[in-house]
């Protein structure tokens, strides 16, 4: 398979298609009367009549500015500015396009990717981009050793590449060689159709071989719960993004500024602040103050709000999944009547109206109906709290049991834009039939993902994803193809299927599959599947358009200013 890429000369989108999606996202410039006169004083830097720094807010600070060693949205949206991956994403959906690989071309097996890349691209430090880099950054993730191999500090290699240098007979990588100066030939052990469209994920982003080296990017410390990254991941990231680095205070905000060899299309943003607030209702203020420009997760009661006083609010399409996790390594969990118990017990369409933005649709399995194998024939838990009591009686526990509850704090994340308010819905919801929560609250950031993913201390757990691209694996495949300590279970039959799925390149013959494993999914019930949540921005009056995407891939140097 071959698939033709962007030209070298041209800027990271083609222009005519930035223009596009200029005209369809863009909601207008709005009466400036309906904004509060900007409190940023006069300083930032501006190109022509535009103000050219844009101050974005957080809702948290990142987990780690070196991609590979991260799996948060907070983290991924600014590695995005800073560093590419040879496959990008087609604005304004979940799909794959090229990006510093011009074009590639697939082996008849599907065991061989060949890469065409593009010329005349530098890092941040001056480092050459070229195959010998493509080569270096695939070695790094596979040569991983001790902590670096836990699936709570590299988490994406971990769930789609399977194994490392000193475990290959479980690694989906095999080698990658270097053809010439522009072209790099990367192998892999078993087929994997998911490859290129995962290689758009930030975690597979390009980073500089010098920066890596002179910093001891890999030179990770601590344990799987509380991993301690090289000062790489927190001062020195440096990839060929049209931004680069400046400084992170952590807890208040991160700043980065153009970088002026971008080989792209630079835009209109010369500085980005990205201000870490992590409460919705002051980040509301903020925007309405001026103080900021934008920010994401706006809250639901909000958005009407701030659209009738001028504010323009855009609204990403559905690709997320709002779960709650069980730990079956925790007994009453291991018993699937009492999983089942809790499906009957919780009513999602309360859950939603209550708590959740407009538009968001129930879920009925792990995938959005708009992802291939969603099923439409799969066991479905009615909302039901007598047959939640009955179930819990038959496994023993007809006067309930109390089990511990986790979720974040200090954070909104796009499948549950306010965590407490979930998580005292559901808690009302259990305790109705008998189910007594003990709150294990924790800061998301660096704590509670640590929890859920580094050992098996916790009970129910909210957790929920964003797609990062447009296949099913990327779903199913991450969070149930092998062991976890999120969910503490062991079902080699599924493991299996989900990696035979993965290895079918036709996506035809995939889809049947794909089909038995999301109703198998909703049998065994790992996790319940509660909503799939449609995240709202809200933006000053002087964002004319914003390059709103599916699955995040957002990079500031497509954002278009009035002012």
């Amino acid at each position: 398979m071959t698939m033709d890429g962007l030209n070298t000369t041209g800027p990271r989108r083609p222009r005519r298609r930035f223009a596009a999606l200029t005209a369809t996202l863009a909601i207008g410039a709005l009466a400036l009367s309906a904004c509060a006169e900007s409190q940023r004083g006069d300083d930032a830097a501006a190109e022509g009549d535009v103000d050219s720094t844009f101050i974005f807010a957080a809702s948290a600070d990142p987990a780690s500015l070196d991609p590979a060693f991260a799996s948060d949205g907070e983290s991924f949206r600014v590695s995005r500015q800073i560093f590419e991956g040879l496959v990008g994403v087609e604005a304004g959906t979940p799909d794959p396009e090229p990006l510093l690989a011009e074009s590639w071309e697939q082996s008849d097996d599907g065991l061989s990717y060949t890469f065409q890349l593009k010329d005349g691209v530098t890092f941040h430090d001056d480092t050459s981009f070229n195959a010998e880099a493509v080569c270096a950054n695939f070695d790094r993730w596979y040569n991983w050793e001790g902590v670096q191999q836990a699936s709570s500090v590299s988490y994406y290699y971990n769930s789609l590449f399977k194994g490392f240098a000193d475990s290959p007979e479980n690694a989906v990588y095999e080698s990658c060689a270097v053809d010439d100066e522009l072209t790099a030939t990367v192998n892999l052990r078993e087929p994997f159709a998911g490859f290129i469209a995962a290689l758009s994920l930030p975690a597979f982003a390009m980073q500089s071989p010098t920066a890596l080296e002179e910093y001891d990017a890999d030179g990770v410390s601590g344990t799987p719960e509380a991993p301690v990254l090289s000062s790489y991941a927190t001062e020195h990231p440096v990839g060929t993004g049209p931004f680069e680095f400046v400084s992170w205070e952590n807890g208040q905000q991160i700043e980065l500024t153009a970088y002026e060899d971008y080989w792209g299309e630079q835009g209109q943003v010369q500085d980005i602040i990205f201000r870490v607030i992590d409460d919705p209702t002051t980040r509301r203020q903020s925007l309405e103050a001026g103080d900021i420009d934008g920010y994401d997760l706006v809250a639901p009661a909000d958005t009407a709000s701030l659209a009738d006083k001028g504010f323009n609010i855009m609204a990403r399409d559905p690709f997320t999944i709002l779960y709650l996790g069980f730990n079956q390594e925790i007994e009453e969990l291991a018993d699937i009547k009492v999983r089942q118990a809790f499906a009957h017990a919780i009513d999602k369409d309360a859950l939603i109206a209550q708590t959740l933005p407009e538009g968001t649709k129930p879920a009925l399995q792990f995938i959005p109906d708009s992802v291939n194998g969603y099923n439409d024939d799969v066991t479905e838990y009615e909302y039901d709290p007598e047959k939640a009591k009955d179930l819990l009686a038959e496994a023993g526990y007809e006067d309930g049991f109390e089990i511990d509850f986790n979720y974040p704090t200090g954070v909104s994340r796009p499948y549950m834009p306010t965590p407490e308010q979930v998580f005292s819905n559901i808690s009302a919801q259990l305790e109705e039939v008998g189910i007594t929560v003990n709150p294990q609250p924790n800061k998301w950031s660096p704590d509670y993902l640590d929890r859920i993913q580094g050992g098996p201390d916790h009970g129910i757990h909210l957790l929920g994803w964003t797609g990062d691209y447009n296949d099913t694996d990327n779903f199913v495949g991450v969070h149930f193809g092998t062991p976890k300590e999120d969910f503490g279970f062991e079902n080699q039959e599924l493991f299996d299927k989900l990696a035979e799925a993965r290895g079918i390149p036709d996506v035809d013959e995939q889809t049947p599959l794909y089909e038995e494993i999301n109703a198998d999914i909703v049998d065994f019930l790992p996790v319940l599947p509660l909503a799939h949540p449609a995240p709202s921005l809200g933006f000053s009056p002087r964002v004319e358009s914003y390059p709103v995407s599916p699955v995040n891939d957002e990079v500031f140097n497509q954002i278009v200013l009035s002012e």
